[in-house]
């Protein structure tokens, strides 16, 4: 009798531990069981090197989202999918930037709203769009003597 009471509370205790442990790996990894309280939002870039699914949107340098997606659309340009919370209200001439953290950190995308009246709402384009300064590019014209417009 006294054993099986003792197996109750060690299996109770294990089912425990797995709920905590899917918790934590849920939470950590982003998913949402429910659906959640948030929209999307599609920005196209003509270039969106190093944002990957998952990398943080900021707006003043607070974290409000995060991307969703990276995909490569029919005209051959970056369409990355934002994940913003339904509190968030954008204007529609809201500029997204792809922007790096120090000097060789991670990129990440930033927004700066605008002025407008007319609020984005769930699967609306952002037009107004910047790509990161590709210092590689910026390096090899240099050295090239292409980057004051003339070729030598």
């Amino acid at each position: 009798m006294k054993n099986k009471k003792i197996e109750y509370l060690v299996g109770c205790f294990v089912l425990a531990g797995l709920a905590a442990i899917l918790y934590l790996a849920i939470q950590v990894g982003g998913a949402r069981l429910l659906g959640g309280d948030s929209y999307q939002l599609k920005a196209q870039f003509s270039s969106a090197a190093g944002v990957n699914p998952g990398s943080r949107v900021e707006i003043a340098g607070v974290r409000v989202g995060t991307v969703r997606r990276v995909d490569l659309d029919e005209a051959y340009f970056a369409m990355v999918t934002l994940e913003l919370p339904n509190s968030l209200k954008l204007d529609e001439d809201t500029i997204a930037s792809v922007k790096t953290s120090g000097l060789i950190g991670d990129r990440f995308i930033d927004l700066s709203p605008g002025g407008s009246d007319f609020y984005l709402e769930d699967g609306d384009m952002i037009y107004d769009t910047e790509s990161a300064l590709d210092i590689e590019d910026l390096i090899s014209r240099f050295a090239l003597g292409g980057i004051d417009g003339e070729e030598k």
